[in-house]
């Protein structure tokens, strides 16, 4: 099946159909396909730049953005992050973390994450959006949030459960097709960056690849916190990488647009 329909009907609320069954294939193709979801976001963005510079509010734009995000990912991401950051606090072992991440309920760990997320969000976009470098940033952020699956689908990586989606694509994306897909988005980073600024010093070229950069440790960094504890990955795991890549890249990028 095509791998492009699967990511979008995997990551977004966009309309692709009945998905038909998947294989594992597939599903690998799909995580390194995924930044290209964000296609409809980024469009978002420039538009909420446009809005910006003729005088709208942006603290305004910014939360309608992030308003914007939840909805076209049914906030699915959000709640993956809320479940793993219930998880990771409910206890010390697999068993009691994976139990925890099921619950139908949020815990205030959960809900902490969520909120302290989307203000930082809301607050990086507030000061991303008023300058073309800035939405460049921005839209970079998202790219890499979703670039961030390849890496936690990689060989090697297990996942925590036998069933589910990180049952059905970790360490499906090998080796060659990660280093054409990382360097593809660094190349789109360099590029974004010299668009946005043809006068800038060569240095300043180099914001959107540390913007990438900084969200993909940020994502690894809770991959790895997860396979000490839970022994692999989960959908809800995915999702929490997303977030928190997306998160730590705004802020970075708002830190770099205003230095």
């Amino acid at each position: 099946m095509n791998p492009l329909r699967l990511a979008f009907g995997l990551l977004t609320a966009v309309p692709v159909g009945r998905l038909p069954s998947v294989d594992r294939r597939s599903a690998g193709a799909a995580m390194l396909l995924a930044p290209l979801t964000t296609l409809p976001l980024l469009a978002l963005v420039a538009a909420a730049h446009g809005a910006v510079r003729v005088g709208a509010p942006p603290l305004l734009a910014a939360a309608l953005l992030v308003t914007a995000g939840a909805l076209l990912s049914r906030a699915m991401h959000l709640d993956g992050l809320a479940d793993t950051a219930d998880g990771l606090s409910a206890g010390f072992d697999a068993e009691t973390s994976l139990r925890a991440m099921k619950a139908s309920d949020t815990g205030p760990s959960g809900v902490a994450a969520v909120a302290l997320a989307l203000l930082l969000q809301v607050a990086s976009l507030d000061a991303l959006l008023g300058s073309a470098s800035g939405a460049s940033l921005a839209a970079l952020a998202w790219l890499g949030s979703r670039h961030s699956l390849a890496w936690a689908c990689r060989r090697g990586v297990p996942t925590a459960q036998p069933t589910g989606l990180g049952a059905l694509v970790a360490g499906t994306v090998g080796r060659t097709g990660l280093a054409v897909a990382a360097a593809l988005l660094g190349l789109v980073a360099v590029g974004l960056s010299a668009l946005a600024q043809p006068e800038s010093s060569d240095p300043a070229l180099w914001q959107g690849l540390a913007v990438v950069v900084a969200g993909l440790l940020a994502a690894e960094s809770v991959l790895r916190r997860c396979r000490r504890r839970l022994g692999g990955v989960t959908g809800d795991v995915l999702g929490a990488g997303i977030e928190v890549s997306l998160t730590v890249s705004l802020a970075i990028g708002a830190l770099l647009a205003t230095a």
